[in-house]
């Protein structure tokens, strides 16, 4: 299927690892210019470098999200070559943490890291899309925004958060071409989520090996209707959808794809 994503700019924020490095990636393969970021410069230039080994396109735009200054320096390298048709807004943070660690100026940094740092990003490259007529902006979200755990509430409420702004943003961008949409991951298995699960697998009896432990930690972690945890390229390909032209007449709408573990109807 022809996505039609050749010739598109694409910066996918916190894409030097997992989530959004495999949405660079398919980005890239789908024919998008894309814009790597990160905070380390090693780890950005590698997934660049992996992307360009490919036969794709890629670019790096390194900065600290959280600042407005750093902000401005992504938005900077980002546009260096010309305007930016696609954001991904992946980039986000969370400590485990409980109610009682859990203190106000967690809450602050959290939500600056996790909820302002996107709206820097929306309100430094989205006038360019309305100006152009063709955007689209797509918010990596996640289930605990809907069915939140006891433990790290500050970073389930900024779930909330990134889900209720991108449905603003789809309300204020009416009448145009820019859309603004949001992928909902469940549990996905990068590199450190097998760590954990692996580590804490054998003290609570899940067994020895991962073909064990997985099936276990699943029922008893996030139980879903598939069974298992879920792969970053399976969130990159929601993400994908969401860029092309066939998902133009997608608005303000969220895309769960988590197994089946958040239940519900609509």
């Amino acid at each position: 299927m022809e996505l039609n994503l050749t010739g598109k700019r694409a910066l996918v924020t916190g894409s030097s690892a997992g989530l959004g490095e495999a949405t660079a990636k398919l980005l890239a393969a789908e024919g998008a210019t894309v814009i790597v970021h990160g905070r380390d410069e090693a780890r950005t230039n590698k997934v660049v470098d992996a992307i360009r080994d490919a036969g794709g396109t890629a670019a790096v735009a390194l900065g600290d999200l959280a600042t407005d200054a750093g902000a401005d320096d992504v938005a900077r390298g980002a546009l260096a070559a010309g305007p930016v048709d696609i954001l991904v807004n992946n980039a986000g943070f969370y400590r485990h943490l409980s109610w009682t660690d859990a203190t106000p100026d967690e809450w602050a940094f959290t939500y600056n890291t996790n909820v302002i740092s996107g709206v820097r990003m929306i309100q430094r490259l989205v006038p360019q899309m309305r100006e152009q007529n063709w955007g689209r902006v797509i918010t990596i979200g996640g289930g605990l925004a809907l069915q939140p755990m006891n433990t790290h509430p500050q970073y389930n409420a900024t779930l909330a958060a990134r889900h209720n702004l991108a449905v603003s943003l789809a309300r204020e961008l009416k009448d145009t071409r820019v859309t603004s949409n949001i992928v909902s991951p469940g549990a996905i298995l990068v590199e450190a989520t097998k760590e954990l699960v692996t580590s804490i697998g054998p003290a609570r009896d899940w067994g020895q090996t991962w073909e064990e432990i997985e099936p276990n930690a699943v029922n008893s972690l996030i139980p879903n209707d598939r069974g298992r945890f879920g792969y970053p390229d399976e969130i990159a390909g929601a993400v994908a959808y969401l860029c092309s032209d066939y998902a133009e007449y997608v608005s303000g709408a969220t895309i769960r794809v988590d197994g089946g573990l958040i239940k519900g109807a609509f």
